[in-house]
């Protein structure tokens, strides 16, 4: 068995609320809240890198659980948005944590990058024990690269979240997966070096509705377990409408759809372990209640995880 031990998360001071960016983009601030449910995201200062951030969340992190750097076995790292092709941030992380021969994982996977961090850290966790997962994102140095795209602009903030994956107990037990690939897609939303992000809204929209929904039911159903038995969904925060539209697709209330978008923005990798920090913060699972995390990202990469207090 594996658990998750302990959640951190970092965001940078600066917030740019919507009256800021509206100006530069030809709409206003009601529309940009209207259509993402976002009211503020954060953008890291000139001096912060993506390296920085991951090594403010990744502290957070092990002072939560009250782990010491030493023992960590592996680190990995998830970063869509990394300074420079090679190498990763992940190893700078590691150097930062004080760390000389631990090994590294980078794993260039927008949205999905922490989901597939924890489902591979559980799989690892037995042979290399504790494994720190921190994905951190610095998407405004993307997304407002000229030309700006409004429905690309609008969305996206900078942050950083971590967890600890442990074989030796934590706060929640994971006890299933299911991840998922389909390139086909993979034109609807990419990066090509030094040139703005293509994001083909509507495809991506349609398909993260139908997929998540379904991958997550498939998890559930094989498991036993219903839509309504799982206490908290922590979803990749991508767009607040849509969050709305999975949980009407999966017959649930929406207040099991946590949500912290409207002050943080789409962060990416970063956003699904930004959102388990903070509702961890407030009290997390109680013993034996499922919860489950989930993704849609560039690729098409897609999935679902089920945990379940502890």
């Amino acid at each position: 068995m594996t658990f998750l031990r302990a959640f951190g998360s970092y965001l940078p001071a600066r917030a740019v609320k919507n009256a800021e960016l509206a100006p530069r983009l030809g709409v206003t601030a009601e529309w940009i809240e209207k259509a993402s449910g976002i009211q503020e995201r954060r953008f890291a200062d000139e001096s912060e890198s993506v390296v920085d951030l991951a090594a403010y969340a990744a502290k957070d992190c092990l002072a939560r659980g009250q782990f010491a750097v030493s023992e960590l076995g592996m680190i990995i790292a998830a970063s869509g948005s990394a300074e420079r092709q090679f190498p990763g941030p992940g190893v700078q992380l590691a150097c930062r944590l004080g760390l000389q021969s631990t090994p590294v994982i980078d794993l260039c996977l927008p949205s999905t990058g922490a989901l597939y961090g924890i489902e591979l850290a559980s799989r690892l966790s037995s042979a290399y024990g504790n494994i720190l997962v921190v994905a951190a994102e610095c998407m405004s140095r993307i997304v407002m690269r000229e030309p700006l795209d409004r429905n690309i602009a609008i969305l996206f903030g900078d942050g950083a979240g971590a967890c600890l994956v442990s074989p030796a107990g934590g706060a929640a037990e994971i006890c299933d997966s299911i991840l998922c690939t389909n390139g086909a897609y993979s034109e609807d939303l990419k990066l090509d070096f030094s040139r703005p992000m293509d994001m083909n809204g509507s495809t991506v929209i349609l398909h993260a509705a139908r997929k998540l929904p379904q991958v997550i039911k498939d998890l559930l159903g094989r498991n036993s377990l219903k839509p309504a038995d799982a206490a908290v969904y922590l979803l990749h925060q991508a767009n607040q409408n849509l969050l709305d539209r999975i949980a009407g697709a999966l017959q649930i209330p929406s207040e099991k759809v946590f949500s912290n978008i409207r002050c943080c923005g789409n962060t990416s990798s970063a956003s699904m372990l930004i959102a388990a920090a903070e509702w961890h913060a407030t009290g997390g699972l109680l013993p034996e209640i499922p919860a489950v995390m989930a993704a849609f990202g560039a690729g098409f990469h897609w999935g679902a995880l089920l945990i379940k207090g502890s």
